[in-house]
This record gives structure tokens, C-alpha cells and sequence, in this order.
């Protein structure tokens, strides 16, 4: 009875073995290795990824990529969860700054300083996933914000470009006499926001304030330009530049876009993703579509060569894979030429490898304000670490809505700092 037990449990784990071994063994049946790779984008993105993905495994017949797309609202949580698990992913989507360098901090992301070439990445793109002189993330996708308006309705009304914030307070007015919304804003999210705060003060102080601040070294987020950008901010509340209720609109539902698509508004602050969405949900908008950089602010240091911009995404790997070769060949070809060049010819996006230009009319418009660029403002909410990020994004949101001083905001964000940053 022994023997016959014995033959069944063999017989029964040879079964297991072989059904174990099918999806992860190539066709001589050895075991393949596996590589694990997340990102956050859907549609053309997410197939340029898949590509760039198959030419990977074609240069390495060995090796399966386990490719998963998580959503945006649930990926920092969910990537959170695994690094503090100890199971991440081999190689992941970032945004760089602050939020990378948590992981960093923590030792749990590849150094990969010695196996790039530094030349082949926007200098300022690069520097957003690099720490300590070390880098932790390759930037495939560059942005930045800029004033999207409708050339129609400027036209109509004899309005210009705005170069300075006075300019653009005479437009506001003019337009809220002709019963036109100035400024759709979308800014249930917070983030919308946050860009009229940064490019303030960035225009006020020059792009050394947030610097200073966020390095300690001198100038703090209670510095006089982070209160007198939320004064201008509760200026241009005042003086109605926004849609009503725009702390309770959310911007992914497109409701603040379809102000500017309709005609009932005339601009937005946004970044350049904005123009996607106009080629998705409005195409027919695009021929009234132009775009112009935040203005300045008279007297003060900044200027219009100081652009917001962001990174994104930065492709990193976890320190603990087992295959870190593969893991680095594999960021490596999702930042290949090709890949560049089919992520900013498809998509109507910027790339931050080097000599990529685009093709698109449209996008080489913005190409050309990056080339020109002497400082690129990555968004506070990336660089700071996660609690400060929040509170920025609360207390300007608060600004916003007149619910707070601008005095209060800078207070509680500078004690705060000295907390996190000190």
C-alpha cells in the first residue's frame, strides 16, 4: 500500500512540475528569467511601452517581461505597499524627485550612475532622478506647463499675449465684461493649482527661492515671495479669473476642458498633456488652440526662460532584483531612441532624451521653449517629500479658495519643512 501511495504522490508531482514550468520556459524547456515591469499610462503610451518591451525580449529570448498597468490614483499606494513588502517590481515608473528619493533614502532603488551616458538625457531632466551625484532614474517623458487659450476668442476681443502679470489682470477684466470666463481651473485634485503658487514665485524670486528653501539654505517657504504669490492668486480670485466653483471641480472628468472647448472659457493654466486631450475629445478645437508662457511679474527676478515643468515618466529598478543587468537593459530600451522618437511622434509629448526633436507642429512649439529654458521647475508635490507635498498642495488649494492667508499658508509650510527637511 506504501508502494502504491508513494507512485501516486510521484506521479501527481510530476503532473505539477509540468504544468508549473509552461508559462515561464522557453522552447528547450528551461526556466525563463522573469522580469516585472510596471507603469501607469493607457493607450498609445501603453502600447509604444509594450513595444519597446517585445524588442527587449527579442534581444533576450530568456527573459519574460510581466508587463502591468496600474492606474494613476492607486500606483503610489500600490508600489508603497510592495517596496515596504520587499517584493517591488524589477523595474518601475516614476516621476523622479522627492518621491523617488523616499525609496532611495531607503536603499531600495538601483544606483545605475555607471552604466549611462549622461549626454544622451536633458541635463535638467536627468538631475531630477539623481541624488548625492547618483542616478536612480532615466527620464523618458518631459513636460511642462504653459497658458493654453483660445486664438478665437483673443481675437475677437483685440487681446495679445500677455508678457506680464498686469497684462494679463487687463485681459481678465476684458473678458469678464464680455461674460467669458477667464481661466478654467479644475482644482478638486489640488494640483492644477499648484502651478499659479510655483510660476509666482518662481517670476517673484527667481526659480533660488524654492532651492533655498527646500535645501535649507537660507530663504524658507515663509519667505515674503511664497506670501506675496498667494496674494496674487487671492488677486485674481477676486478679480472672478476663474470659473465658479473651481475648488470643486475635478480635472480628470474634462468638465474644466470642455469650458475652454465650448467657448465659455478662454484660457488654462495646464501642462502639455492638454493638448492630447484636445486631440482626443475636441480635434476640431486644436485650429483655435495657442499657447503662451506665464507671465512675468514687474520687478521681480524671474522670467520667462524659468518654465514649470515635470518628468515622467522616469523609469527606475529595484536594488533587490535578481537580474540587474536585465533590469538596467530593460530601462535602457524604454529609453532608447526608438522608443523616444515613437513616444513624442505618437503621443504629441516632449521626451527628455537628448536630440529627439519633434515632428509634430505643434509639439516642436514646445520643444523650442524647453531648448530655451535656463531653469526647469519640477513640480513641488515630486521634489518634497510626501507630507510637505500634501500640505503645499492643501494650503493652495486653501489660498485658493480664500479660506487661508497667504501669511497662514507660508507659516504652516515652513514649520512643517523644519520638521521634514531638517
Amino acid at each position: 500500500m506504501k508502494k502504491i501511495c508513494s507512485l501516486m504522490m510521484l506521479g501527481l508531482l510530476l503532473v505539477l512540475a509540468a504544468c508549473g514550468g509552461d508559462s515561464s520556459s522557453n522552447a528547450g524547456g528551461s526556466e525563463k528569467k522573469v522580469l516585472e515591469f510596471w507603469h501607469i499610462d493607457p493607450g498609445e503610451k501603453e502600447k509604444i511601452y509594450e513595444e519597446a518591451v517585445e524588442r527587449f525580449e527579442e534581444k533576450n529570448p530568456d527573459v519574460d517581461v510581466k508587463v502591468l498597468r496600474i492606474p494613476n490614483d492607486a500606483y503610489k499606494q500600490k508600489l508603497s505597499v510592495a517596496m515596504s513588502g520587499g517584493n517591488p517590481p524589477d523595474v518601475f515608473h516614476s516621476w523622479g524627485g522627492g518621491w523617488l528619493k523616499q525609496f532611495v533614502d531607503q536603499d531600495k532603488v538601483m544606483d545605475v550612475t555607471e552604466d549611462i551616458e549622461p549626454s544622451k538625457f536633458n541635463e535638467l531632466a536627468l538631475a531630477n532622478g539623481t541624488f548625492d551625484d547618483k542616478v536612480y532614474g532615466l527620464p523618458l517623458g518631459l513636460s511642462i506647463d504653459v497658458v493654453f487659450y483660445n486664438k478665437e476668442i483673443f481675437e475677437k476681443y483685440g487681446l495679445e499675449e500677455p508678457e506680464t502679470y498686469e497684462e494679463w489682470l487687463t485681459i481678465i477684466d476684458t473678458l469678464n465684461e464680455n461674460e467669458i470666463i477667464p481661466i478654467a481651473l479644475a482644482n478638486k485634485t489640488k494640483w492644477p493649482g499648484a502651478y499659479y503658487l510655483m510660476n509666482f514665485a518662481s517670476r517673484i524670486a527667481g526659480p533660488e527661492l524654492f532651492d533655498s528653501a527646500f535645501n535649507r539654505e537660507g530663504k524658507g517657504f515663509d519667505d515674503e515671495a511664497y506670501v506675496q504669490a498667494g496674494e496674487y492668486i487671492q488677486e485674481m480670485v477676486k478679480k472672478d479669473a476663474f470659473n465658479e466653483g473651481f475648488n470643486g471641480v475635478p480635472y480628470d472628468e474634462g468638465t474644466g476642458r470642455q469650458l475652454l472647448y465650448s467657448g465659455q472659457a478662454a484660457m488654462m493654466d495646464m501642462t502639455i498633456s492638454f493638448l492630447n486631450n484636445v486631440r482626443s475629445e475636441a480635434p476640431d478645437f486644436e485650429e483655435k488652440l495657442d499657447f503662451f508662457v506665464f507671465p512675468k511679474v514687474e520687478g521681480g527676478q524671474g522670467d520667462q526662460t524659468h518654465v514649470g515643468a515635470a518628468t515622467g515618466p522616469v523609469w527606475s529598478a529595484a536594488k533587490n532584483t535578481e537580474h540587474p543587468e536585465l533590469a538596467k537593459e530593460l530601462m535602457k530600451e524604454l529609453t532608447s531612441e526608438e522608443t523616444a522618437r515613437n513616444y513624442t511622434d505618437r503621443t504629441g509629448s516632449l521626451t527628455a532624451v537628448s536630440g529627439v526633436v519633434p515632428t509634430d507642429d505643434f509639439t516642436s512649439q514646445f520643444y523650442d521653449v524647453v531648448e530655451q529654458a535656463t531653469h526647469l521647475q519640477m513640480p513641488y508635490d515630486q521634489t518634497l517629500p510626501p507630507e510637505l507635498a500634501e500640505l503645499h498642495k492643501d494650503t493652495t488649494q486653501a489660498i485658493f479658495g480664500l479660506d487661508m492667508t497667504p501669511e497662514e499658508a507660508a507659516k504652516q509650510m515652513e514649520e512643517k519643512a523644519q520638521e521634514e527637511l531638517e
